[in-house]
């Protein structure tokens, strides 16, 4: 008798705590898999429910009862928050309805892409952000105002110094592009017309996106030895962040050339002097050791393209300014490791596409600095320029501060490969860093370094950006040979809470939205 009662005590338990038990409506499930949150370093086997565009669970399975529409098993796979990209030109295909899908940066696990880097926005931002919202985008996107840009709207393409007047207007524009939704502001200090502003125009232009709580996200002035020297262009980073009082962020961060190879310690303590002093400065790079740029921003001065293009070859066809442009482009073209260092990758003449301007000097029977100029007479010209060293390169990885980034453009195969390429070289093969630093460095770090909020993270509240991958064949595709390659491995993308990727294939939805700042 007593047996039974204590058979009949139990089932009453048990049929009260599961009576008990938190019932969960969801939209998708996602189980056994494991899982990165984007903060921890070490992964768990939890479950996560998404209902809408949210995170509505996530834990042990068996504390709730769960109802999903769908149910992911993730068994052998990684879990992770999607990837966010700080720097990238991918506005040029979200403005178009043929590659709105943005798939390049789906495969790589992209969710949020940063775009109007560089100094070089669409403007005004708002009527962009009209097309994207009609038409629809794979991604999410971000967006920063361009300090060339908001330049070039009020004094043109002039090497010359802004008044007061002028400054005061590009304040009014970035202003408005704020108003907007920009989470910043960007600069190319490096190419014209940002190459012809001083750093008190910077900071002056700075000093508005501070008022706004925006941040700065800057391509140095110089990243090698072609004006005032990479160590003065991080100092000028950082006095910008000292005087306007924002987080600074560096673009693409390197070492570029032989000139100024192995300067990767002395960068590393700057920064972390400027940290210690309380200056929020970061960085973001790009996993290879070729950069790549338009042909004539490569190697042609600066001041000989003032005023645009057509300027540039009317100084050509002169022939006492022809002797010193030609004179400058040689010296740019030793400091990018030499003629044969600079592949060309996109142009409109398939006779110089995929040849090193050194083989085109030989088969046109001319100086390579003068083959510069017959490829550019053609049209545009995009160039991979191997230039740097890979003590430097695993230097800058290696820091907490450093978070991935693609530079995401045609003809260099980052656009397609950057991610899955730091995971599968520098991850799993070289093991410079781990899985975790990876992951987190690449999602939440980089969420909090642009300043958005609820993203980056696998956290209960969060938007459902999530990407799931098989961790023995995420890699990349794209080479110097084929840079169009789709990287491999990912089994899912969702994005606001609904699928992108759908066991390998994508799902045509555009899911992506332009995030509010």
């Amino acid at each position: 008798m007593q047996k039974l009662k204590s058979i009949l005590l139990l089932i009453i338990l048990v049929t009260i705590s599961s009576c008990s038990k938190k019932s969960i409506e969801a939209d998708i499930l996602i189980k056994n898999g494991i899982v990165y949150n984007g903060i921890d370093t070490i992964p768990s086997h939890l479950s996560i429910a998404i209902k809408d565009d949210k995170i509505v669970f996530i834990g042990d399975e068996k504390a709730v009862d769960i109802n999903a529409t769908k149910t992911i098993d993730a068994d052998g796979l990684i879990v992770s928050p999607g990837f966010i990209d700080p720097h990238t030109h991918a506005d040029r295909d979200l403005i178009k309805k043929e590659t709105s899908h943005n798939k390049p940066f789906l495969f790589k696990g992209v969710t949020t892409v940063t775009v109007g880097n560089d100094g070089d926005s669409f403007y005004p931002f708002s009527e962009y952000k009209e097309i994207y919202q009609k038409n629809g985008i794979g991604t999410n996107v971000i967006s920063l105002v361009g300090h060339g840009t908001i330049r070039g709207q009020v004094m043109g393409k002039s090497d010359r110094q802004a008044t007061t007047e002028e400054i005061q207007k590009m304040q009014e524009l970035i202003q408005q592009e704020m108003d907007t939704g920009a989470f910043g502001l960007s600069t190319g200090l490096y190419y014209a017309p940002g190459s012809y502003s001083n750093t008190k125009e910077v900071i002056a232009l700075a000093q508005t996106v501070a008022k706004n709580n925006g941040i700065y996200d800057t391509h140095l002035r110089d990243e090698s030895s072609f004006s005032i020297g990479l160590i003065a262009a991080i100092k000028e980073a950082i006095e910008i962040g000292r005087q306007a009082k924002l987080p600074i962020h560096i673009s693409h961060i390197k070492c570029l050339g032989v000139d100024v190879w192995h300067q990767s310690d002395s960068i590393i303590s700057l920064i972390e002097n400027a940290q210690k002093e309380g200056i929020q400065l970061t960085a973001n790079q790009y996993p290879y050791d070729a950069s790549a740029t338009s042909l004539k921003a490569a190697v042609v001065p600066r001041w000989a393209e003032s005023g645009g293009i057509d300027s540039l070859f009317i100084r050509y066809n002169n022939s006492t300014l022809k002797r010193k442009i030609l004179e400058d482009t040689k010296n740019n073209i030793i400091r990018r490791g030499g003629a044969d260092k600079l592949l060309i990758v996109k142009t409109k003449d398939a006779t110089f596409l995929g040849k090193n301007v050194l083989k085109i000097s030989k088969m046109l029977k001319i100086q390579p600095e003068d083959a510069v100029f017959k490829v550019l007479k053609t049209g545009y010209a995009k160039v991979a320029s191997f230039n740097m060293n890979t003590d430097d390169i695993l230097n800058f990885m290696k820091q907490p501060w450093v978070v991935t980034g693609s530079d995401g453009n045609t003809g260099h195969p980052r656009k397609y490969g950057s991610f899955p390429r730091k995971y599968h070289k520098y991850v799993q093969q070289d093991k410079v860093i781990d899985i975790a630093t990876f992951i987190n460095n690449s999602t939440s770090k980089t969420a909090e370094i642009l300043k958005i909020s609820n993203r980056g993270k696998l956290e209960k509240g969060f938007y459902a950006d999530i990407i799931i991958f098989n961790p023995n064949t995420f890699k990349d595709k794209a080479d110097y040979t084929d840079a169009f390659q789709l990287a491999e491995g990912l089994e899912y993308s969702i994005i606001n809470g609904k699928l992108s990727v759908e066991k390998g294939k994508i799902t045509k939805q555009l899911n992506g939205k332009v995030l509010k700042k």
